[in-house]
């Protein structure tokens, strides 16, 4: 039999012990007995992974060593449940345990407490560490520091300086761009599918430029990632709605840069990157949605029975409601999602039967009726560059109102009627700044006016595209109809 002296190293630094070192430590201990050098470099203590280790163990199996000597503990083990198996397994078969510089003796009770708790404290120093990396990659994340991670299709890199630090940000590739734009303006139309898109580009030879080719999940992959986008105010509402955390204040989101998505443990956090985006937010959001409800936006042959299919839920259990048709003189109703899917369970929550020709007639009324609360503008007057910031203020007026209500439940008197006056002011100015913003986004987007004029006229895809600019949501609830605009 003879001592297994057992060294690790997991990286070769300045100021760290040798793996030499480390042995000629172990061999004062072995007194002139025989030993047998167990090596692992390259290795963390952080599991028993390692193959000197396990060779070790196995030659412990085989009755060959009487003592294991380490220069200390955290050498071979920084795991409390790693150490108690590697110490069962010493015990079952007498093999003496010891540190060279910490002078433990296993065969005494205290000298085997004090051995655990010494496990314990090398434990707690590798989980230090580790949340001493992980705060620091979400400090530099928070910055906009560049990462690493692949190349996103689009971009190539660049050297810059942020705070006074050396890092690199991305730049377009005009050509690969000009490929993600086209995929951005086609996806935002109902009617073509990621399928649509990797067909006309086959059939326009436009190739992937660095070699590979184009899929579903490749190109949903893009539309998803926030990297492109113009990152304004609807962004940052999109994202907040989503209750993903903000590194940076609304006032950062001019319109200019891009943003970057971290996904954490237990959340994702959105910050504003370098970088200049490449997508307009409007087109971006439109296909970002297509992508989180596919089963909604892709048009299907059931979608063509009604151009509200999609738009509309039930109020009471949140289902989507589906067109159904029946032999009387109405022809189509909607009915509650739940009801189709059970079979068995009928809900009540709408209130009664609707029939898809009177509330299309309801909405399509509604819609006129919303869009002519706005002064007709001219086609050709110019979009008011202070859109962004307007909704940026609208952002601010929000969180300022929020935090005047969180101050309502200690509030005396005199403080409560600071709060409501207050609140009202800053009501009326976000009423004012929104319609502005809708003026201004009617100015730009005339078409549709032209569209719901000649509503008889169009094609069933730009009804569905008019319901989708001007309306997220209708909920109907006991006969009651709630229509939640996007405008």
């Amino acid at each position: 039999m003879y001592d297994a002296l057992y060294s690790r190293q997991s990286v070769e630094k300045t100021d760290s012990i040798s793996i030499e070192s480390q042995l000629e430590y172990c061999k004062y201990e072995t007194h002139g007995n025989p030993y047998k050098e167990y090596i692992d470099k390259g290795y963390s203590g952080k599991n028993t992974n390692r193959p000197a280790f396990e060779q070790m163990l196995e030659d412990v199996k085989q009755g060959l060593i009487s003592r294991v000597i380490v220069y200390k503990l955290d050498r071979i083990s920084r795991s409390i449940l790693d150490f108690a198996n590697m110490m069962d397994i010493f015990t079952k078969y007498n093999v003496e345990f010891v540190s060279s510089t910490e002078k433990f003796d296993t065969s005494t009770p205290i000298g085997r407490a004090m051995l655990n708790i010494c496990i314990v404290f090398a434990q707690l120093e590798r989980e230090t560490i580790q949340k001493r990396v992980t705060d620091a990659y979400y400090s530099r994340c928070k910055r906009g520091f560049y990462m690493g991670g692949r190349m996103p299709y689009g971009f190539t890199k660049t050297d810059t300086v942020i705070d006074g630090i050396k890092t690199s940000m991305y730049v377009p590739v005009d050509e690969e761009a000009e490929q993600i734009k086209l995929m951005f303006s086609m996806y935002q139309k109902p009617e073509n599918s990621l399928g649509d898109i990797i067909r006309y580009f086959r059939d326009n030879n436009i190739k992937h430029l660095r070699g590979g080719s184009w899929s579903s999940a490749r190109i949903s992959e893009i539309l998803k990632n926030p990297i492109y986008v113009k990152a304004d105010a609807d962004i940052y509402n999109f994202f907040k709605s989503r209750d993903v955390n903000i590194a940076n204040p609304v006032s950062d989101f001019t319109g200019f840069n891009s943003c970057y998505l971290y996904k954490g443990k237990e959340n994702k956090e959105l910050v504003i990157a370098p970088h200049e985006g490449i997508i307009p937010s409007s087109d971006w959001i439109k296909c970002r949605i297509r992508c989180l409800n596919n089963k909604q936006s892709t048009r299907t042959c059931k979608a063509k029975n009604s151009w509200l299919v999609g738009k509309v839920k039930c109020g009471r259990c949140g289902h989507s409601l589906s067109i159904a048709k029946s032999n009387t003189k109405w022809h189509r109703y909607f009915i509650c999602g739940m009801a189709l899917a059970t079979k068995k369970v009928k809900c009540t929550g709408t209130g009664g039967t609707i029939y898809a020709d009177i509330l299309e007639e309801y909405i399509l009324n509604a819609i006129k009726n919303r869009l002519s609360e706005f002064k007709t503008l001219s086609k050709h007057e110019k979009a008011n560059p202070n859109i962004n910031k307007n909704k940026i203020r609208i952002a601010e007026i929000d969180k300022e109102i929020d935090g005047l209500l969180s101050n309502v439940a200690g509030a005396n008197s005199i403080l409560m009627e600071y709060i409501n006056n207050k609140i009202t002011q800053l009501d009326d100015e976000r009423k004012q700044l929104q319609k502005d913003s809708i003026l201004f986004t009617y100015t730009e987007n005339c078409i549709v006016s032209d569209h719901v004029q000649k509503w008889e006229e169009i094609s069933f895809e730009d009804k569905q595209s008019v319901v989708d600019s001007l309306i997220k949501v209708i909920n109907i609830a006991d006969g009651n109809i709630e229509i939640i605009w996007n405008i």
